[in-house]
């Protein structure tokens, strides 16, 4: 159920760059809205609700994985988004700072940046979207 939450928001931001033009400022709008008036109010009740470090029986699982990544694209997106959510903010804290994770997040590892407009562009090409 957690896992399919985080694909859903992260679905949203993941179209995002593919939104026209005249139509991002009022989807990012929407976007952001979402995230913490629904979203992120979810993930933190909770973790506040049983008071543990994880989502799921107090050990790691491939939704706080999950959730961590989309919490790096929702900080992508605006920064402050994440500000009123203190036990989201230790989560992503705490699964960054485990080894393999750490190792992965440093620059010049396989974890990709942000879409650009030059990724953008070939991305279209290759999916004959232009």
């Amino acid at each position: 159920m957690y896992a399919e939450g985080v694909a859903d928001l992260g679905e949203m931001i993941m179209h995002l760059p593919l939104c026209p033009p005249d139509q991002k400022d009022a989807k990012t709008s929407q976007i952001k809205e979402s995230i913490t008036n629904r979203y992120l109010p979810a993930f933190e009740k909770v973790l506040k609700g049983h008071g543990q470090d994880y989502l799921v029986g107090n050990k790691l699982s491939r939704a706080d994985i999950h959730l961590v990544e989309l919490l790096y694209y929702v900080e992508e997106l605006d920064p402050s988004l994440l500000a009123n959510f203190p036990l989201l903010k230790a989560l992503k804290t705490r699964v960054s700072n485990l080894p393999a994770v750490k190792k992965f997040l440093q620059p010049g590892s396989q974890r990709k940046p942000p879409m650009d407009e030059k990724n953008l562009e070939e991305a279209k090409k290759i999916f004959r979207m232009q």
